[in-house]
């Protein structure tokens, strides 16, 4: 059933008020492409959306909203120590991560609680604590919103980078994930596994914990205590979590930048490249916890872009602008979105 003129309020973690013109729920493939084909003889702009976790509405949507709700996880193939599972594109990522955990299929942990669905994980190829969600990829299908027709898209295929995709850039609005197929370690058949333990404050949480041995709950739990004491509740407070990407950018202007400011951290990246972690240029710039009307920067991540309550998305959005350049007219770097703006 199509809907019209339909508040996505609900429909996005910002709680951004806006409309959709046309709004719809796809709980099948079958549904999906019946959808597309209205849109289509419509001349609708169609945008599909899943839990809303990475998206900020500066307006109305003139087109068809379609709610992803496709769900089942099924494992598809088991050999030696491997297995493959495969969860429909509509199943809420959080819940996946502790099905695996369960069934004590390791590989994704380190991912606990990172919000939204399945559908977006190889999208934004998500990431936290070590991990990326193209250490485990096997494959998606997806429909092609011009053809109809399912294809396959393997690691290869998807043009993975830091939070990049080849369905953020080239593919952009032209394919609907409908699975994900991850390759996983199946600890009930192996004990050979490396946890990854070494990123962020993981080490010192599981000494918090207690946690005599290592297992995938105890790392899970660790993560999720982390995020929960840096990361406001969307129920609580609107933001889409980290706003923007940590930059990359080339040792030698690193190395410059150190000269001035010799306590700016970093991460390796690619051969002559560092990682500098965004939330702390951020801060530099006297950012972290400063509010803007009905928006600002949150007081425990910098990161983070929060909605005070009837914040509009060009709010929110000029204050990021605000942050981008107060980082470029510092730093000489460039902050880019992780967030997509419509």
């Amino acid at each position: 059933m199509i809907l019209e003129n339909y508040s996505l309020k609900q429909c996005n973690t910002f709680g951004m008020d806006v409309n959709a013109k046309h709004f719809a729920v796809f709980k099948s493939k079958r549904e999906l492409c019946d959808l597309i084909r209205v849109a289509k003889d419509s001349h609708w702009e169609i945008l599909i959306l899943g839990g809303g976790s990475n998206v900020l509405f500066t307006q109305d949507f003139n087109g068809i909203v379609l709610q992803n709700k496709l769900q089942g996880i099924e494992v598809v193939k088991k050999e030696n120590e491997w297995v493959w599972v495969k969860a429909a594109a509509g199943e809420n990522w959080h819940q996946f991560v502790l099905y695996s955990i369960e069934n004590n299929f390791a590989g994704i942990e380190n991912l606990s609680l990172i919000p939204g669905c399945v559908g977006a994980s190889p999208m934004q190829n998500i990431g936290a604590y070590g991990v990326e969600v193209k250490d485990v990829f096997e494959e998606l299908e997806a429909i092609e919103i011009a053809t109809g027709e399912t294809k396959i898209f393997k690691g290869s295929d998807c043009n993975f980078g830091y939070r990049e995709s080849v369905f953020k850039q080239e593919l952009k609005n032209k394919f609907v994930i409908t699975s994900v197929t991850l390759k996983l370690k199946n600890l009930n058949v192996t004990e050979h596994y490396h946890f990854k333990t070494t990123y962020g404050d993981i080490q010192t949480q599981l000494a918090e914990q207690q946690a005599n041995e290592l297992s995938l709950r105890a790392v899970s739990n660790a993560v999720i205590a982390i995020r929960q004491s840096k990361l406001p509740d969307p129920k609580d407070l609107g933001n889409a979590g980290s706003f923007f990407k940590n930059p990359v950018i080339e040792q030698v202007l690193f190395d410059k930048i150190k000269e001035q400011f010799p306590l700016i951290p970093s991460y390796p990246a690619t051969e002559n490249f560092v990682k500098v972690p965004a939330g702390w240029l951020i801060e530099q710039c006297g950012w972290k916890g400063k509010r803007v009307g009905n928006t600002g920067s949150h007081a425990r991540q910098a990161l983070v872009l929060v909605n005070y309550g009837n914040a509009k998305g060009s709010e929110v959005w000029q204050c990021a602008k605000d942050i981008q350049q107060s980082v470029l007219e510092k730093f000489g770097i460039s902050i880019s979105p992780e967030v997509n703006v419509y």
